[in-house]
């Protein structure tokens, strides 16, 4: 038996549709990171982009359990003295929940040349709408 190496001939991405309503922030997060990443599929290879395309709707009707939406904070640090800005979550959530999602999904992913274009794959939108109707996603329930 042979030992089969991924190439890029081989690789079959797919669309899928992921929605939010409902669902625990980490928990969804971590299963809709997996997807990026294509921990699911045989063909796994951690240095190749096997992953496929996720549209993330319903963003908006997120939740998160126990006191994160006041205690969970979001800080950037510009490099200058003095430079720390930090954000509350229910400060960004409420002024943008992609975001939030998108810190998410950056923080699960390995830290390496693939991580940026992993990202590009993911479309997260706040509604029910999504204007990706011609790739035909396929709907999942996680």
């Amino acid at each position: 038996m042979k030992t089969h190496s991924v190439t890029p001939d081989t690789i079959q991405k797919k669309w899928l549709l992921v929605d939010g309503n409902g669902k625990t922030l980490g928990r969804l997060i971590t299963r809709v990171a997996g997807l990026l990443i294509g921990k699911h599929k045989v063909i796994f290879s951690p240095h190749m982009d096997v992953g496929d395309h996720v549209i993330l709707i319903n963003a908006d009707k997120i939740r998160v359990t126990g006191k994160k939406p006041t205690q969970k904070f979001y800080h950037h640090f510009s490099g200058y003295p003095g430079g720390l800005t930090s954000i509350s979550y229910a400060k960004l959530f409420a002024r943008s929940p992609e975001k939030v999602i998108e810190i998410a999904v950056r923080g699960m992913l390995p830290n390496n040349k693939l991580r940026e274009r992993r990202l590009k794959k993911l479309k997260i939108y706040k509604g029910g709408d999504h204007p990706h109707q011609a790739q035909r996603p396929e709907p999942i329930d996680l």
